[in-house]
């Protein structure tokens, strides 16, 4: 346990050192301001288009106005952060500091255990700190009821956050270089999100949860999403443990 936690600990330090922790999280919290800021400004932006011409349509401006906005920009800040941490291993490969650590009697699976947990307790807090800034402000400026299954709807994007990790995780055991992790994991997504398109199986999918936004409007069922919640957990459980099984036998 000690290994395990003294590790963790020194990928916080590499992730404050190289400056991730600090992109990370000025990246969260400029998408929690800015998905109210966009809400709020936007009147002020149509009146703007209307006096030079266009015709638009008046523009009913509330908290769900907001959310909306969280969920077209959440996307583009998981992104990010998959391609922050696609070297997670391979850089490891590359500077040969693997072989240095198990020939000392580190574990292998307490490396990926140990990477595992830091890359998500960063996304949970990068999120849920993305989360709560919007929320205050929206509680702020709107009321935030006008929303349905607003926490449910969240913790479905955040699962399948999860879910991406963990792919990316087991992809890394398997490549040296992040540019075929980040081409792998786009794959990866790519095949889940066509087998989307089969009405049969759609309900199972981690991609699925990432549609859970349209709870909001009260235009689906929580019950609709349990079964891919439960199917996420248990698919993301398997990544991790194939990548620390296969880990056990790679030639680093």
């Amino acid at each position: 346990m000690k290994q395990l936690t003294a590790f963790i600990r020194k990928e916080f330090m590499e992730l404050t050192r190289t400056g991730k922790l600090f992109i990370l999280m000025i990246l969260f919290i400029l998408f929690g301001i800015m998905n109210p800021a966009i809400a709020k400004l936007t009147p002020w932006m149509m009146d703007n288009l209307v006096e030079t011409g266009f015709a638009l349509p008046a523009v009913d401006v509330n908290a769900l106005t907001s959310w909306t906005q969280f969920y077209k920009n959440i996307p583009i800040a998981l992104i990010v952060f998959l391609l922050l941490f696609s070297s997670t291993l391979t850089l490891e490969y590359q500077k040969g500091t693997l072989i240095n650590m198990v020939t000392k009697g580190m574990k292998r699976w307490k490396i990926i255990v140990s990477k595992a947990v830091s890359i998500c307790l960063l996304w949970t807090a990068g999120y849920w700190l993305c989360y709560g800034i919007t929320y205050g402000y929206n509680a702020y400026f709107w009321d935030n009821r006008i929303a349905s299954h607003l926490y449910f709807s969240a913790f479905c994007f955040y699962l399948a956050g999860l879910w991406l990790i963990s792919v990316l995780l087991l992809l890394s055991v398997f490549f040296r270089t992040n540019s075929l992790v980040i081409i792998s994991a786009g794959g990866t997504f790519l095949i889940f999100y066509l087998l989307g398109l089969l009405p049969d199986i759609k309900n199972y999918l981690p991609v699925y949860l990432m549609g859970a936004s349209r709870l909001l409007t009260g235009s689906g069922k929580i019950s609709e999403y349990i079964f891919a919640v439960l199917f996420t957990l248990a698919l993301s459980a398997g990544n991790i443990s194939a990548a620390v099984l296969c880990f056990n036998k790679r030639n680093i």
